[in-house]
């Protein structure tokens, strides 16, 4: 399964961009990072297999290990690629929300698109070690 995180807003050198890196290479599974203008370009096609969930303060607030059991539900169902969508500072537009099998949110606050970006991208490490039983995570 690709896990692919579409992003509004450039990253460059940044300490999140340092942090994405460190926990996005560490991952099992196939990663993909594309970045969108602010406004507007061109959306990676969508694929027939293709999950969508975009980061909204709306959105369900999974525990790690929630979303871990989401991540290994989606895989074992056969999707292909798992999309994370991540707004710019105005957030997501209507037709990339339309988009979106569902909703995920690292709580009520509004956060930073780039540090959102580092979060997911730890939570996404997460989720693979626990479902490898690696010690990274621990509950209690």
């Amino acid at each position: 399964m690709l896990l692919h995180v579409v992003a509004r807003g450039r990253i460059g050198r940044s300490p999140e961009a340092e942090l994405m890196d460190r926990y996005l290479k560490r991952v099992s599974w196939p990663v993909k990072v594309t970045e969108l203008p602010d406004i507007g370009g061109k959306q990676p096609k969508i694929e027939p297999g293709t999950t969508i969930i975009a980061m909204d303060e709306t959105g369900a607030q999974w525990s790690s290990m929630e979303f871990a059991r989401k991540v290994e539900a989606w895989r074992d169902s056969g999707v292909r690629e798992l999309r994370f969508l991540i707004g710019a500072a105005d957030g997501l537009t209507e037709e990339e929300r339309a988009q979106a099998s569902g909703f995920f949110s690292f709580g009520r606050a509004t956060w930073p698109h780039l540090m959102v970006r580092a979060m997911l991208a730890e939570q996404l490490w997460r989720a693979s070690s626990i479902l490898a039983n690696h010690p990274y995570h621990r509950e209690g």
